[in-house]
């Protein structure tokens, strides 16, 4: 049906199918987008649902999360609001485990429910995956860390339990369980525990978790694979409770800019003919005052969105006077010298402020380094993007969203260098 699928990364997130007419179809979630689309068109597939709507597909956006949680909270937000088709015709009850803290009770339990109500309890998730958390509060309780009443019996301080069920229960035998049913601790204690249940599943499990990987070392050194695979299960549950999602953000995003977002990533793909999606772009660009305190710059976008904790600053040490080219030279030697010694993910694309001139002097630098990493300039007076391998410079339509992100990208680096060499200029005049 002639639908190109290779701007889909490998990511995480949500994704919206449309129709001809842009009506959405259908939306989901997965841990790697392209993987998951994928499965729509495999044609080994002979489910009823993908049979129906993968015929009807012309379009697909995504929307990048930083977790699965974030995912598939977004995924939930979208289908309330836009109500899709095939979420709605193929809707199978599915929902998503929440733990539960039962703190109206007077001795409260902790156990997972896929029903969230207003009944005084605290809830924490929801989570994808129930199993690692059961897991979980099966470790906690064996290793007492967190010693609450595993049963479901209805009891409490004004209503005690029958003699004869307390009698019965192995746990009380055992003294697995601090038994409040048979008095063996207060309802004060009792709570005391809950208490700090919940601030461990609030997040405050930072020591517990580097204890754990300590132990887990130690028994893999000492052969006992049996308890440093219970203990890497145990991490695992512990990192997908705490994956970090941005609520505040879900609630406040205009998802249409976000989509937004992703579509000018697709057609910088198509525009660069690059192989995967630029997901991750660094951009550089060079700043002084008369040949005198240069300094380059570089910004890096994320999912089409500045990323500042990946800005950085360079003085450019190695050139005197005005020569843009050899600056640049130096700047990404720099840059891509470190990150390839510690061993850090490298962009999906450099863009450059600059012509053919810049191009070569960027190129010179990765060969330099042995490194291959897509390239392209963007000169400043007819918006020109020059590319390796190519001896014509690509001309983009001024509406064309593929050069409105490169746009973007070049102004975000002009304006960080710029205040960069300000800042050390005011700084010389005042030592001066």
């Amino acid at each position: 049906m002639g639908l190109d699928r290779r701007h889909i990364p490998h990511a995480t997130g949500v994704y919206i199918m449309r129709d001809s007419s842009g009506a959405i179809l259908y939306i989901g979630k997965a841990l790697d987008l392209a993987k998951r689309v994928a499965q729509y068109f495999n044609p080994n597939k002979d489910d009823v649902k993908t049979q129906s709507l993968s015929p009807l597909i012309r379009r697909i956006d995504y929307i990048l999360c930083q977790s699965e949680r974030e995912a598939l909270l977004l995924e939930r937000r979208l289908i309330n609001e836009n109500q899709p088709f095939f979420n709605v015709m193929w809707k199978d009850g599915k929902t998503y485990p929440y733990l539960k803290l039962s703190l109206r009770e007077d001795f409260p339990r902790l156990f997972t429910t896929r029903r969230k109500v207003r009944d005084g309890g605290l809830y924490f998730g929801p989570f994808p995956k129930v199993a690692p958390i059961r897991a979980l509060l099966r470790y906690l309780w064996k290793q007492r860390l967190f010693p609450l009443r595993p049963c479901r019996w209805d009891f409490s301080v004004a209503k005690p339990l029958d003699r004869r069920k307390i009698k019965a229960c192995l746990y009380y035998h055992t003294k697995e369980c601090p038994a409040p049913c048979a008095g063996r601790i207060t309802r004060e204690d009792y709570r005391a525990i809950a208490g700090q249940a919940a601030l461990f599943f609030k997040g405050r499990h930072a020591d517990l978790k580097e204890n754990w990987e300590k132990n887990m070392k130690a028994a893999a050194a000492n052969l006992e694979y049996e308890r440093a695979g219970l203990l890497r299960d145990n991490i695992a549950a512990l990192s997908h409770m705490d994956e970090r999602v941005r609520i505040k953000a879900i609630e406040a995003d205009d998802v249409g800019g976000r989509v937004k977002m992703t579509r000018m990533i697709t057609a910088l793909r198509a525009a660069l003919n690059l192989e995967t999606p630029p997901l991750h772009i660094e951009c550089f660009d060079i700043s002084h005052f008369q040949g005198r305190q240069t300094v380059a710059s570089m910004v890096c976008f994320v999912g089409g969105e500045p990323h500042r904790e990946h800005y950085r600053k360079f003085r450019i040490r190695g050139v005197s006077g005005i020569d843009d080219v050899a600056s640049i030279r130096e700047a990404v030697l720099r840059r891509y010298k470190r990150l390839a010694q510690e061993d850090e993910p490298l962009p999906d694309l450099i863009v450059i402020d600059g012509g053919k001139g810049q191009r070569g002097a960027a190129l010179d630098a990765l060969a330099e380094l042995s490194l291959k990493i897509p390239l392209a300039t963007l000169a400043k007076r007819i918006e020109e993007v020059f590319v390796p391998g190519r001896a014509q410079s690509i001309i983009l339509r001024r509406d064309d969203p593929a050069l409105r992100l490169l746009q973007q990208l070049r102004d975000e680096a002009h304006r960080f260098g710029v205040s960069y060499h300000r800042l050390l200029r005011d700084k010389t005049l005042f030592d001066a």
